[in-house]
């Protein structure tokens, strides 16, 4: 499967159907032979005319297209434009706007608004296997995402900064293995409950742990080679410090506050998927990853998901009377 380097080049091959159609044939069936995602028969004909699939199988829906069993079902928008779309938001280092997809695309802004959020869900990545291990070094921090104060217009202002410090604000905590993935989450508070649930989720124990010197991280001792550091008196101790999260956390609100703007708690889980997949699969000496590597790595994981306008939008489930 010939997989672009460059947007150029993306822009250029997936501007021909038939390029888009062996692309996405080769991303579903490794093999190059189309299946039927309702019974799996291979015993099907491509009708070129209408760009579909027909199986001879005895069932319901027997025409099928390439979008079916992926993020892009049921979407009118064509592959020319779905496949540049992914290819954007994988690549670009601060992500990039649904009005900026829209002028690139020519869609409306609201469109490119729910193709990115279909897009964020084939990067989120579940894994079972825990980060760490005897020995190996984790980072696990915390912070807070929200609108500053200054910003706001005077009577915003007083309307929503109503006491001091954080109220007001979303909490997100993150655990990194040094040298390799961050797994970062949107939790309630940052009270040990919701904290140390999200380490001991993702940190094997044994783990080397540095953290700050916040007393909701107390207590991992019992499990972990826990060792904190007061940001009071220094940052760096030695190998005990949290840098590596602090970086991550530039690029996260880099994205935010400078590209995204403003983004709904509902929604924040989806932003750092976006951004966590990009720092997980970025280029390091012992995996030279580039842009045509990460757009690939994005399209194996559109299969078997789906998010509708309804769910995205929150109306998932209500009753219309």
């Amino acid at each position: 499967m010939r997989t672009p380097k460059t947007l150029q080049e993306a822009i250029q091959y997936f501007g021909d159907f038939e390029s888009c159609r062996q692309f996405m044939i080769a991303v579903r069936w490794p093999d190059g032979k189309p299946r039927c995602p309702q019974c799996g028969s291979e015993k099907v004909t491509y009708l070129e005319a209408a760009r579909l699939y027909r199986c001879y199988g005895e069932h319901p829906r027997q025409k099928f297209s390439l979008k079916v069993g992926t993020i892009f079902e049921d979407s009118p928008i064509g592959l020319d434009k779905w496949l540049p779309a992914v290819w954007l938001l994988v690549n670009c280092k601060n992500g990039i706007s649904s009005y900026e997809v829209g002028r690139a695309l020519g869609v409306t802004q609201k469109t490119a608004w729910f193709m990115l959020h279909r897009i964020r869900l084939a990067t989120q990545t579940g894994s079972f296997n825990k980060l760490g291990g005897s020995g190996v070094e984790v980072e696990a921090d915390e912070t807070f995402i929200g609108g500053k104060a200054r910003n706001m217009h005077l009577s915003k202002r007083k309307r929503r900064i109503t006491a001091r410090g954080f109220k007001g604000k979303a909490v997100v905590t993150a655990v990194l293995e040094r040298g390799g993935e961050v797994r970062a989450a949107a939790v309630p508070t940052r009270r040990k409950k919701d904290v140390q649930a999200h380490v001991r989720s993702h940190v094997a124990a044994e783990s080397a742990l540095y953290t700050d010197a916040l007393l909701s991280y107390t207590g991992l001792a019992q499990d972990y080679a826990h060792k904190m550091i007061d940001h009071a008196e220094k940052y760096v101790d030695g190998r005990v410090h949290t840098n590596g999260l602090e970086n991550f956390w530039s690029l996260l609100k880099r994205g935010i506050n400078g590209t995204y703007v403003s983004v709904e708690p509902f929604h924040l889980f989806r932003y750092l998927d976006e951004q966590s997949f990009r720092y997980n699969n970025r280029a390091k000496k012992d995996c030279p990853m580039n842009d045509g590597d990460r757009f690939k790595l994005a399209m194996s994981q559109i299969i078997g998901k789906r998010l509708t306008y309804r769910e995205v939008t929150g109306k998932e489930g209500e009753t219309s009377f």
